[in-house]
């Protein structure tokens, strides 16, 4: 089952909206952006497991690498902290886990 940015990035701004909560709406735009940037890697990891260009350690280093590169962002936004950020990251990835370790075939997320 290929992957589709639709498919992840819903899921993964409605779980880091309910974390961030009221502070949502000064940071929408930039979590839309960032949450993105997260489904696009998933998606060319996904694409590059199934050709065999990556092992599994180079898909979650690979994801690591966004994943700190969305924290770097949302912290230097107001009124974002640093557990609020880790939370949020958090759920919107546990939001679509079993989607997408069930379409790469490991536990990637």
């Amino acid at each position: 089952m290929a992957l589709d940015i639709q498919q992840l990035l819903t899921p993964m701004l409605n779980a880091a909206k309910a974390v961030i909560g009221d502070k949502w709406p000064g940071i929408q735009n930039y979590a839309e952006t960032e949450f993105k940037k997260i489904g696009k890697n998933i998606l060319d990891i996904e694409k590059n497991i199934l050709q065999g260009n990556y092992s599994e350690d180079q898909a979650r280093l690979l994801l690591d690498i966004q994943k700190n590169a969305t924290k770097a962002v949302l912290l230097a936004l107001e009124g974002m902290t640093l557990i609020m950020t880790e939370r949020a990251i958090n759920a919107a990835l546990g939001a679509i886990r079993d989607i997408v370790n069930n379409a790469i075939g490991f536990a990637l997320l």
